[in-house]
């Protein structure tokens, strides 16, 4: 254990010539290490704070469960793999569906529930190899799920936008700006740009409201929750388990891509940190969590993977967790702003389902990938619905089922009848996962 917490100084410490990389295992000297550190908690900040925007949990709360999740996921892989662990948007859709009929607390235990399966999967993953989730899930199926998660948000993000389209078409308008205007970091946190110059419209506006701030204390634990558990919301969650494998597998082939290392033999650790991260943010009162690509393209843009600079940020994040006057701040975001951000992020989800397909040269004019994406798609766009007792099935659930199921029942009915030509040409680009950017590319908010 005491060797996990060594690094090797990597050179000077302080520059890291062409054609080098800090690997996970080494780092700089400690002041550049504490600025990355901090840089990854900048890049992480805007989507992790979106989520419990949206769904209406303390935003302290997810980001002292977003802090704790990475510090578990770097312990339990041994700090082989550098990852941040922030709020998933995949979670979105049926937190706000189970909040709908349970409430928060109902919605909780649903993120718990999640949470033990991923958890379960990296179990297996981790006895008999991860070759079987690309069979299982291959991307004509990944890009399909993916894509009708975003798209079946698309409601919700018209719904606040309209609450105050000026204020909603102005933070719209900064986003796609600063995403021109801004290359790197900046950039990257085109987002949370957005965001800030929506905000400042609507207080010029008169739409946010600080006397909350004003009576925060300065110093405070975060508000905690206990989950409430219901199988009506099992329906909800399980479907979001495929994506989060998809991420987490994406995200550790990435790595491994870009540090020349191989991670294969703790990809199962990786899910399963995920899994006990997002039971411990559920049991708590926090959002589901996964792997960030926005910090994937900081290691990018800095050739720096050492896993010292996420221990930096993971315990900064849990430290900024314990200001109530900061988490009373981002709560006083008014709704135009949060539909003019979700007008981009679920879209933005919905195209990377499409980068999915594009990537793996998914090959559409065969009828079993073609079948799979239109079914799944209309399903879930639609918020197709089924009752089962107590139990209601929504649009992403049944959206992901019709994709496994269209999909494997017709690659099964053609290995008996022979009636389609060739073979499904579905397969990912070498050293890239399902759901994950190449190394050079600028990722997408999750």
């Amino acid at each position: 254990m005491i060797e996990t917490f060594r690094w090797r100084r990597h050179g000077d410490g302080y520059s890291v010539r062409p054609g080098e990389v800090v690997t996970p295992g080494e780092r700089l000297a400690w002041l550049p290490t504490v600025g990355i550190g901090a840089q990854h908690v900048v890049a992480m900040f805007g989507a992790t704070f979106l989520v419990p925007l949206i769904t209406g949990f303390p935003p302290s709360t997810t980001l002292l469960f977003s802090g704790v999740g990475t510090l578990l996921f770097l312990l339990l892989t041994g700090n082989r793999v550098p990852s941040y662990l922030g709020s998933s948007f995949a979670f979105i859709a049926p937190i706000s569906a189970a909040q709908a009929s349970h409430g928060p607390a109902g919605a909780l235990g649903g993120v718990v529930l999640a949470g033990v399966t991923l958890a379960a999967v990296g179990l297996l993953v981790q006895w008999v190899g991860h070759g079987w989730i690309q069979r299982v899930m291959p991307p004509t199926v990944t890009g399909a799920i993916v894509a009708l998660i975003g798209l079946n948000l698309a409601p919700a993000a018209k719904d606040n936008f309209m609450q105050s389209p000026v204020t909603g078409a102005a933070t719209l308008a900064a986003i796609v700006a600063c995403s021109v205007l801004f290359r790197g970091l900046l950039g990257r946190l085109s987002i949370l740009l957005g965001v800030a110059v929506g905000y400042l419209v609507a207080v010029v506006r008169g739409e946010v409201e600080l006397a909350g701030v004003r009576e925060a204390a300065w110093l405070g634990a975060p508000e905690l929750m206990a989950p409430a558990f219901h199988w009506s919301v099992a329906g909800l969650f399980v479907p979001v388990v495929l994506v989060l494998v998809a991420e987490n597998v994406g995200h550790v082939k990435s790595v491994a891509q870009m540090t020349g290392a191989d991670l294969d033999p703790v990809m199962g650790r990786a899910l399963m940190a995920d899994g006990l991260a997002t039971t411990l943010a559920g049991a708590g009162g926090g959002s589901g969590t996964t792997t960030y690509a926005e910090n994937i393209g900081v290691m990018a843009a800095t050739r720096v993977y050492s896993t010292a600079a996420y221990w930096v940020a993971g315990l900064t994040a849990v430290g900024l967790a314990f200001l109530p006057t900061f988490g009373a701040l981002i709560q006083t975001v008014p709704a135009g702003v949060l539909g003019g951000a979700a007008t981009v992020l679920y879209g933005m989800i919905g195209v990377l389902g499409v980068r999915i397909w594009v990537a793996a040269r998914v090959d559409f004019a065969h009828p079993v990938n073609l079948t799979t994406a239109a079914v799944a798609l209309v399903v879930g766009i639609a918020d197709y619905t089924w009752l089962v007792g107590d139990l209601e099935f929504a649009g992403i659930a049944l959206g992901t089922g019709a994709a496994l199921v269209v999909y494997h029942g017709m690659q099964a009915l053609n290995r008996v009848t022979g009636a389609l030509p060739g073979p499904v040409d579905d397969r990912p680009l070498a050293g890239q996962q399902a759901g994950e950017p190449a190394a050079d590319a600028p990722p997408p908010a999750r």
